[in-house]
């Protein structure tokens, strides 16, 4: 295993205090770091050196006499100080090798419109069950079993189904989420809509996906992940119109993303809400993307879902509406669900809360804006006043 020194530019490196904190944090001497070091390379399959040299590594990384920049050695910190690569050495980072693969948690939202009626009666029938609230939007939901990652369904009183897919990925780049996307969004939709079919008894069509990419393991060099996740949040550019074989479609995008990784990629629809040395986030019309450098100052994961929840229910909810003026007929929805209720949504969804940090004002405003939902919400509740 290769390891740099701590010179640069005929200086010796300051000691690592974000090591020696997390350390002594869990008062741990380094002999007994060592050791959890090397249980954790043990538990993972890998190959970690005797119980000497990881102590001896450990001493000279904490005081600077090392840069450490092995793979193996960053793993087994992050793994047992539960903190990403760059919280414990800033820029510091491993370049990816060939062949290597990015990790991400990918989060599917699979709508599709009810109504108010069979939701009642999924409730009558106990197979949904109360649920968690997502600013300020009770629901119910049920786990569902699905052979690609853990799903769950939620059901709102006004009339909307919402699947929530997690899966977890590894891709060697962005070409290969581009083409799995548009794949699996077709399959998606077929296998939502016989599900709720089924659980309502009724004919039932999910109406459209839209993804969420958590990267917890990103492999691009820092020249290049910023394009990258870019890429990531508005996959399809890398896409051709019309599809070909899977082998030549694949082949194409990865061109095309060499380039964009090489000239940059900008999308003007595209708003970012990450925060410098925290966080990397976008959001567009196509998705939301999200990676956090420092991990214990970022937002968490289940923030930036139940913001999606929240969004995609009402989201589903006007979409039905005016899709019922666009049929040329007046729309009707419970009275307690009219245009009073989609005022009080608006106001939940948009405007700050007191105790909100910055982070997660500019998520959910990113969120909000790139969907068109405050447009929607304006349209819907126009509508129901005129009609009501």
């Amino acid at each position: 295993m290769s390891e740099a020194t701590g010179q640069a530019n005929g200086r010796r490196r300051g000691p690592n205090y974000v090591l020696i904190s997390k350390r002594e944090s869990l008062g741990w001497s380094r002999r007994r770091a060592a050791r959890e070091l090397q249980r954790i390379g043990e538990a993972r399959g890998l190959g970690t050196p005797e119980l000497d040299a990881l102590e001896k590594a450990l001493y000279r990384h904490e005081t600077g006499a090392t840069v450490c920049r092995d793979p193996l050695y960053i793993e087994l910190y992050c793994a047992a100080y539960k903190a990403t690569a760059h919280e414990l050495f800033g820029g510091v980072a491993p370049a990816a090798q060939v062949g290597e693969r990015y990790g991400v948690r990918s989060h599917k939202f699979i709508a599709a419109y009810i109504g108010a009626d069979r939701v009642a009666e999924l409730a009558a029938r106990e197979l949904v069950t109360p649920g968690a609230s997502h600013h300020g939007l009770g629901c119910m939901a049920r786990e569902v079993e699905h052979d690609e990652g853990l799903c769950r369904l939620h059901v709102w009183p006004f009339g909307v189904a919402i699947f929530h897919l997690a899966e977890e990925l590894a891709f060697p780049n962005v070409a290969h989420l581009a083409i799995w996307r548009r794949r699996t969004y077709v399959e998606n939709l077929a296998w939502a809509s016989r599900y709720i079919g089924n659980l309502v008894r009724a004919e039932a069509e999910a109406s459209y996906v839209l993804s969420l990419y958590w990267v917890h393991s990103p492999i691009w060099p820092a020249h290049e992940i910023d394009t990258a996740l870019r890429i990531m949040c508005f996959p399809k550019t890398l896409l051709a119109r019309d599809p070909e074989t899977s082998e030549s479609s694949l082949a194409h995008a990865e061109l095309v993303e060499r380039s964009l990784l090489a000239d940059g990629f900008e999308y003007p629809e595209m708003t970012s809400f990450g925060v410098k040395g925290i966080s990397l986030g976008y959001a567009s019309w196509s998705g939301v993307v999200y990676s956090p450098i420092a991990l214990q100052r970022s937002l968490a994961e289940q923030e930036l879902v139940s913001t999606e929840l929240a969004t995609q229910a009402i989201w589903a909810y006007c979409a039905h509406i005016n899709e019922q003026v666009e049929q040329g007929r007046d729309p009707t929805v419970p009275a307690e669900y009219s245009w009073r209720f989609l005022r009080g949504v608006r106001s939940r969804l948009t405007n700050p809360r007191p105790q909100e940090t910055d982070q997660h004002r500019f998520m959910r405003a990113a969120i909000l804006d790139t969907s068109g939902l405050p447009g929607h919400l304006a349209q819907a509740i126009d509508i129901l006043r005129e009609t009501e």
